[in-house]
């Protein structure tokens, strides 16, 4: 990514909450996730798709903390990065995949939207670091994520965990991998 765009980095507060809408466009970024896949069990996830999950993450983006930051291009929000306490998040904690390393308190980033435009520019990289300053802000220790490693083919806008490259790239190191295209990945934030 080329930092001469101008790329800024803002939390995402009920003042934007328009610009979050206008980047995830009429069908909420993924087939009507609106990113509560990892906050509400299946079933409810399932019933919810569309504008009741949409309702949700506005209820949690009006009550705050900030759900996640978004990456702008002058006024036009172009990516987002959603990202909490990992006990915001209990659908990880059903996940054998992704279940907890230790009993280290960790944030997780759990997903990307990056319009179609900024794709495959280190978008995702640089929302990491921005995550990350963000997080460390807030008193976290360990910024921790959950990415797509090598060997599947997926379109971009279902790789919405992230790649393991643009982890790399952000400071991020793997420390396990329970299955070959998900590998558990940690940043530090001390020091």
């Amino acid at each position: 990514m080329d930092p001469a765009r101008g790329i800024t980095f803002r939390p995402l507060t009920p003042a934007r909450w328009g610009d979050l809408v206008s980047l995830f466009g009429p069908r909420g970024a993924c087939a009507g996730c609106w990113c509560m896949w990892w906050r509400l069990p299946r079933g409810t996830y399932n019933r919810n798709k569309g504008s009741r999950n949409r309702a949700a993450l506005r209820r949690l983006t009006v009550k705050g903390p900030p759900p996640g930051i978004l990456a702008y291009d002058g006024s036009r929000a172009v990516g987002w990065c959603a990202l909490a306490p990992r006990s915001s998040y209990p659908g990880l904690g059903r996940s054998r995949i992704l279940a907890p390393v230790d009993d280290l308190p960790v944030w997780s980033v759990t997903c990307f939207f990056i319009a179609r435009d900024w794709r495959r520019k280190g978008l995702s990289a640089a929302l990491l670091e921005a995550a990350a300053a963000w997080a460390k802000r807030r008193g976290a220790r360990i910024l921790e994520g959950y990415p797509t490693a090598p060997g599947g083919d997926a379109p971009d806008v279902f790789v919405w965990t992230g790649l393991a490259a643009s982890y790399e790239a952000a400071g991020f190191r793997e420390v396990t991998r329970r299955s070959p295209t998900r590998p558990i990945m940690r940043r530090s934030l001390v020091g």
